[in-house]
């Protein structure tokens, strides 16, 4: 089970070393929570884990690093070790279909000294035993909308997909800014960008700030991601030179008393753009 590390709050463990690990260790991988058996991480022992986990089953053992609540910190990523966990419990692993991370996690996999993980993420073997065709239930998943091209020998598949933009600002209108002062306007905080994750990293690529909505895999939706410019039409252009067309829009306007006089009023204003791209098959050179 993975948790990420700041949901919910925890009594610090206790830090003392001298003793055995419980049987249940908690785990915080990059950011992510895992609760697991200790037999699970030693089930390899010449693997990293297990030799790290295997000797502090005695005493005078040295520490291993730890968080601020007490939990074990191993400094790699906190997405793919829950693929790492389900190789040392079954010595098999389910990817998604299109799954994007299978480099990351055959390096993964070597750093944590896994070699026959290592041989089942080779692209040379194919499909390796102990590397499974994903779950119907993961198909249905990254099915419906996925931004990930289909790999083929001949053609690849460019999905559908909607992207809507969100666009902020506000201003003081009343009987002094009336006469032209513009200091009372205030500039645009943030586009908002919202979508199948994937998707809005394929268009806007380092240009896509995740910080409201990190760790999140790239099948996934959100509507908590912003661009790191605020130039609406450096986004247009972006997404029509990745194939999009705008579908429509909305806007809302709101207003709000600042002042003794009735008609100074502090305005926010609020615009949706829709954006849908069409599938288009994309043929590889010959």
């Amino acid at each position: 089970m993975a948790l990420n590390a700041t949901c919910r709050p925890a009594a610090p463990l206790a830090r003392d070393s001298s003793g055995p690990l419980p049987e249940v260790v908690e785990l915080n991988v990059g950011g992510q929570v895992y609760f697991t058996r200790l037999s699970t991480l030693t089930s390899l022992p010449n693997s990293v884990l297990g030799r790290m986990f295997g000797h502090k089953r005695n005493s005078g053992s040295p520490d291993l690093a730890r968080d601020n609540r007490g939990r074990f910190f191993i400094d790699r990523d906190g997405f793919l070790f829950r693929y790492i966990l389900d190789y040392l419990r079954d010595r098999a692993v389910v990817l998604p279909e299109l799954f994007p991370e299978k480099l990351r996690l055959r390096r993964e996999a070597e750093f944590f000294q896994l070699p026959d993980l290592v041989r089942m993420l080779s692209p040379e073997d194919g499909q390796s035993p102990g590397l499974e065709e994903p779950s119907h239930s993961d198909l249905d998943e990254l099915s419906q909308g996925s931004d990930l091209p289909r790999a083929g020998s001949q053609a690849a598949e460019r999905r559908a997909g909607f992207i809507t933009l969100g666009y902020r600002g506000s201003c003081v209108l009343g009987r002094d800014s009336m006469q032209g002062d513009a200091r009372l306007f205030r500039r645009v905080p943030r586009i908002l960008a919202c979508g199948r994750i994937g998707l809005l990293k394929e268009v806007f690529g380092d240009n896509v700030n995740e910080s409201r909505d990190p760790d999140r895999t790239p099948d996934r939706y959100t509507s908590r991601f912003y661009l790191r410019y605020r130039q609406l039409e450096r986004a247009f252009d972006t997404l029509a030179e990745a194939g999009f067309t705008l579908l429509g829009s909305n806007s809302s306007l709101t207003g709000s008393v600042c002042g003794q006089a009735i008609d100074d009023r502090a305005w926010s204003s609020y615009t949706e753009y829709l954006f849908y791209r069409l599938p288009t098959t994309l043929c590889a050179p010959l």
